[in-house]
């Protein structure tokens, strides 16, 4: 391509890059002034057949007539052109002088709080325009921006629609594929794996984005939650509570959760760049007169000073007042609830909790503010209290649906599990159409072990909501509890179908797969569990022991080392690494290893036993001696290292002993072949020895008589 011009216009000078989906080259406008740089995006459909092709060029022309609208941002670089040539497709647009991100947001490297707020703002901003024109960018990461060198604002690049053209393609029933998911490794949230984004699937990547740029980590190496599936990072990360919620917020991994388009990430964080008010609300509203708009305020006293006239008027005196003060009561009581649930939702916790309070000191019988009181403790783990309010929510409202499903949340959590599924009950009796109520309550069943009834809970689950992915993997686990190997590993794929990149699904399908002896199969569903989550220590650990077995030792050990990079002191890792070492003849490192193991659990005999097999290879039979030795004193039956020990004194030249040890062998293993058969030898060898002793003897005693003869001789013959 370099040198060519193309429509004999753009003259190719470089190549920007390329990948999956095309190639992207700076070239020469040559029929403009001064020959400007621009970009040319190259786009090649994967099948060119008609009707692939017909297809792909009708997306192609849509799909520029977007790019050309969002152009007018002054944040988005303008389409200059776009144009079909040899059946490929090409974009022409505008040229930014400048850097992408990846050049500030560096691994090890965390950016500030206030860095981190300036980018989301000025990125969102760009975003909002976006969703507004009805587009979901699809692949925000730091490599799609761009720090704009004339005035160092950012500009948003590279948007994911276009590459539809190359990821199609048409099948025989003339329906449209998409063959590649659209996105980069990391950013993509669930929802748009599975070929479903929305507006929030960009927020979700721009969350990430800057919780990578937080903490210094990679996508790759931010944690999540087993339960949960949420990410871990708050640790990492030097941020201010308020900050944190929304950037959780942003990358839930529930897509109903997270902020549904830019404008309303927008609007929280400038609710965090707001000074905090009061929480404290009193009848004097002068305090809040920014607020609150002043005709309200004029209505609101023109109440008061009405209700107190009819009281001087009628004389009701103080029941009318009590009247007065209660409604006054209840309007403020009804704002600090609002208020509490917009901190609830900003999972600002403590703040929530705080104004639940108030309300329900001004309306003690307020049922919902208990409810909002309870979900509060619950987040901040005061699961007593939580239960507490839940009870006194359902106390004034009894059938309060809300407050049962919490309440059965909060008994789960608290392991009162018979007590958890009377409340699920509650509330499914109310509502029972509940997904995630049957699915509390399988896990209450399974719990205490009545799987079955587990079982048909989780699939009332999934028949009211067929994508509900974790009713199908709680069910999935009961089965493989159940021993139901293959019907657990059929729920498990059904998982994978909803959410492809669930690493915890491919890893228990690993494990149901070992137990059907489908060995290959479970190592490539390990091998997909740690791509989807890298540090995912058990998954590399069971792969290991998976290749052990298929004896590629070489590879086994590099599992093994991946455990250990995440958990430096893994007895299990540490262990089968020295196996993986020794079968592999390096049996000095595998001795190194063992010992690292040891310092873990010295009592294990299966680490000494096998520390002194590699010691024996070495030939360093009394170090071996010693290993077996400790072996047997953790497991005085295990006839392995009985044997072993036999075989290493034999080398040291005690061949009684080795046969006393051989003997305890097969003592405790009868059937043990290799012992049986060194016994014989070595009883063999003594009987051998034995009769070469006798044999020495014998000569010797001949000798002595011998040499008796010829001194009886010598005497008589001087006797003479």
């Amino acid at each position: 391509m370099l040198g060519n011009t193309l429509v004999g216009r753009y003259q190719i000078i470089s190549n920007l890059g390329g990948g999956g989906f095309g190639e992207t080259f700076v070239a020469y406008d040559t029929h403009l002034p001064g020959s400007p740089k621009c970009v040319v995006k190259k786009l090649k459909p994967q099948a060119n057949d008609p009707t692939t092709l017909q297809t792909a060029r009708r997306l192609f022309d849509t799909e520029a007539q977007v790019l050309y609208r969002l152009g007018i941002h002054e944040r988005i670089p303008q389409l200059l052109a776009y144009f079909e040539e040899n059946q490929e497709f090409y974009l022409v647009q505008e040229y930014i002088y400048g850097h992408d991100l990846n050049e500030e947001i560096k691994p090890g490297q965390p950016i500030s709080e206030n860095q981190a707020i300036s980018l989301l703002k000025e990125i969102l901003e760009i975003l909002e325009f976006v969703h507004q024109q009805k587009v979901i960018h699809r692949d925000i990461n730091p490599r799609n921006i761009l720090r704009d060198d004339k005035d160092g604002k950012l500009v948003l690049i590279d948007f994911g629609a276009v590459k539809q053209i190359t990821t199609q393609v048409v099948s025989a029933g003339n329906q449209t594929q998409i063959t590649v998911a659209i996105g980069t490794p990391g950013y993509i949230p669930g929802e748009q794996a599975q070929g479903e984004p929305r507006y929030s699937s960009d927020i979700y990547a721009l969350g990430i984005m800057c919780i990578t740029a937080l903490t210094g980590l990679s996508p790759e190496e931010l944690e999540k939650d087993d339960d949960t599936n949420e990410i871990i990072w708050q640790q990492y990360a030097q941020v201010t509570p308020q900050l944190a919620s929304i950037l959780d917020k942003m990358v839930r991994y529930d897509f109903r959760v997270r902020y549904a388009s830019a404008t309303q990430a927008l609007e929280a964080l400038e609710i965090l760049n707001k000074p905090s008010v009061s929480n404290t609300m009193v009848l004097n509203v002068a305090p809040y007169s920014q607020t609150f708009k002043p005709p309200k305020k004029i209505q609101f006293k023109k109440i008061i000073y009405k209700a107190l006239m009819a009281v001087l008027l009628t004389g009701m005196g103080a029941t009318a007042s009590i009247f007065i003060i209660n409604s006054i009561n209840s309007a403020n009581a009804g704002d600090l609830y609002k208020k509490a649930n917009t901190f609830y939702e900003l999972q600002r916790y403590e703040d929530a909790l705080d104004n639940y309070k108030q309300a329900i000191e001004i309306k003690p019988e307020y049922a919902q503010a208990w409810n909002g009181q309870a979900k509060a403790l619950y987040e901040l783990n005061s699961h007593q209290e939580a239960l507490s309010a839940y009870d006194k929510a359902i106390e004034i409202e009894p059938n309060y649906q809300e407050s049962w499903r919490g309440r059965g949340f909060v008994l789960n959590k608290l392991k009162r599990y018979q007590e958890a599924i009377y409340s699920f009950d509650k509330a499914l009796k109310l509502k029972p159409e509940s997904p995630k109520v049957l699915n509390a309550r399988g896990k209450a069943l399974s719990n205490l072990k009545r799987y079955d009834e587990a079982i048909q809970s989780y699939d009332k689950a999934v028949e009211i909501q067929p994508e509900y992915d974790q009713a199908w993997y709680n069910k999935a686990w009961v089965l493989y509890n159940l021993k139901r190997y293959k019907d657990a590993l059929a729920t498990y794929e059904q998982v994978i179908r909803l959410k492809p990149n669930n690493e915890r699904a491919w890893y228990n399908s690993g494990n149901a797969l070992v137990n059907l002896n489908r060995q290959r199969d479970a190592l490539k569903a390990y091998s997909k569990a740690v791509q989807y989550k890298p540090s995912f220590y058990q998954a590399w650990l069971s792969r290991g022991n998976i290749l052990i077995t298929l004896r590629r030792y070489p590879e086994a050990f590099e599992s093994f080392r991946e455990v250990l990079k995440y958990q430096p002191n893994n007895f299990d890792a540490l262990y089968s690494q020295g196996w993986a070492l020794h079968q592999m003849q390096r049996y000095e490192q595998a001795v190194a290893s063992y010992d690292k193991a040891i310092a873990q659990r010295r009592s294990n005999y299966k680490v000494w036993y096998s520390r002194g097999n590699s010691l024996y290879n070495l030939q360093k039979y009394p170090e071996a001696l010693s290993a077996y030795n400790r072996a047997i004193r953790y497991k005085k039956d295990h006839s392995q290292s009985w044997y072993s020990k036999g075989n290493t004194l034999f080398n040291l030249g005690k061949d009684k002993q080795a046969l006393a040890a051989y003997n305890t062998a097969i003592k405790y293993n009868p059937d043990y072949r290799e012992a049986i058969k060194a016994r014989k030898n070595i009883e063999e060898l003594l009987e051998d020895k034995e009769k070469e002793k006798q044999k020495e003897q014998q000569e010797e005693g001949k000798e002595q008589e011998e040499d008796k003869d010829k001194k009886s001789r010598f005497w008589n013959f001087l006797r003479r």
